[in-house]
């Protein structure tokens, strides 16, 4: 499991769950709408730090974007 694309496609699926766009969670995260969208696609490495502030931009807890699919009963994007 790449789990690149597994961050991602939580990234994305919790992001729009909350009815945020990119630039919404960039303004709150501090980070670039370039870089959620990178992170989106699967494109970017995040570090643990990385992944806290980003799940505390989006109100949930940093384990639910390293979830694999089977644990939340919700199938990964492809």
């Amino acid at each position: 499991m790449d789990m690149r694309k597994l961050v991602g496609a939580n990234f994305a699926r919790i992001r729009r769950q909350h009815g945020l766009t990119q630039e919404q969670v960039a303004e709150r995260s501090g980070f670039s709408q370039q870089y959620i969208s990178g992170l989106e696609a699967g494109r970017r490495n995040p570090t643990i730090v990385t992944l806290y502030e980003l799940a505390t931009a989006l109100g949930v807890s940093h384990l639910a974007l390293v979830q694999p699919p089977e644990a939340d009963g919700v199938p990964l994007v492809q």
